[in-house]
């Protein structure tokens, strides 16, 4: 039987990670997001120390780790039948290691919706991305979910605070790697009629629809 593999992809700011969680309800997969695999593994005791040395030391975790983490992910019981990815592949070599992945257990990619957005948008989205310094859980949008009281969060009066990533230089900086190291995946998967596009400057619920149309329709494809 196919499992069903969604490679969520989208600029820094298009919505993966509010999309994300959804599409997992709907479809009863695990979203799996290299980023938080990552943060997790901060604080877990796993054979895999030599990337927690990695990041401890400030340094980037190369492809042949990253997908050490995500195959690693990807064999747990709940990714049986498939998983939302996120944040994985980031460049053609890791699509090429994730193909080489799945083919040993005869399966593939199913679709890779991917959440368009323009440069200047994805900037303003990310800089308006704020939090609680003393709960990073208590998140706000300065644009969407502004503080009732400027600076301050509105759960414990604590003062909001952005993180390093999130500033304009360095949101700007993400995103112009982003476009720099996406544009040859994307015409990777687009060759394999595997890319579906999609308007992220949309109301969140038509993004979902539309997302939803798409994956839909690849899996009858699978199906059929």
């Amino acid at each position: 039987m196919a499992a069903t593999y969604i490679v969520l992809m989208g600029v820094q700011g298009a919505g993966k990670g509010t999309q994300a969680p959804k599409l997992a309800e709907k479809y009863n997969l695990p979203h799996v997001s290299t980023g938080a695999l990552f943060r997790a593994m901060k604080t877990q005791d796993t054979p895999l120390a030599q990337i927690q040395a990695t990041m401890a030391a400030g340094k980037l975790v190369s492809d042949e780790q990253t997908f050490e983490v995500l195959k690693d992910r990807l064999q747990k019981s709940d990714a049986a039948n498939g998983a939302i990815l996120d944040g994985f592949p980031r460049n053609l070599a890791q699509a090429e290691a994730l193909d080489a992945f799945l083919k040993t257990s005869g399966q593939r990619v199913t679709i890779v919706p991917y959440l368009e957005l323009n440069r200047d948008l994805a900037i303003r989205r990310i800089t308006d991305r704020w939090e609680c310094s003393l709960n990073e859980d208590h998140k706000y949008n300065l644009t969407t979910k502004p503080p009732q009281v400027k600076g301050k969060c509105d759960i414990d009066d604590a003062p909001l605070k952005q993180r390093k990533d999130d500033t304009p230089e360095a949101a700007t900086a993400r995103i112009n790697d982003f476009f720099s190291l996406t544009t040859p995946l994307l015409d990777y998967y687009r060759k394999r009629n595997l890319l579906r596009p999609i308007n992220a400057d949309q109301p969140i619920e038509k993004v979902t629809a539309d997302l939803v149309r798409v994956i839909d329709e690849a899996v009858q494809h699978l199906v059929a």
